[in-house]
């Protein structure tokens, strides 16, 4: 899958998410959008890295404590 794959599923999963307003006025996407996002990101990653924290942290370009934060946010470890 590209990039260019992802940005697509992202713009139809957003363009429908207007339609299925029916002209009401959204709010807080953009906190909408990244925790969506985020949380099967990191459940992904996490499983690729083997739950290597330091691993998955280099590869999402990330700092090890700020993935561990981001991990116990969406209670996927527990502190």
């Amino acid at each position: 899958m590209s990039k260019k794959h992802i940005e697509e599923c992202v713009r139809n999963s957003l363009e429908s998410y207007f339609r299925d307003l029916r002209g009401t006025e959204p709010a807080g996407m953009y906190e909408m959008l990244v925790r969506a996002v985020e949380k099967p990101l990191l459940e992904v990653v996490m499983a690729q890295a083997e739950h290597n924290q330091s691993r998955a942290a280099e590869w999402l370009g990330l700092n090890r404590n700020t993935l561990r934060k981001k991990l116990i946010e969406h209670k996927l470890i527990k502190t």
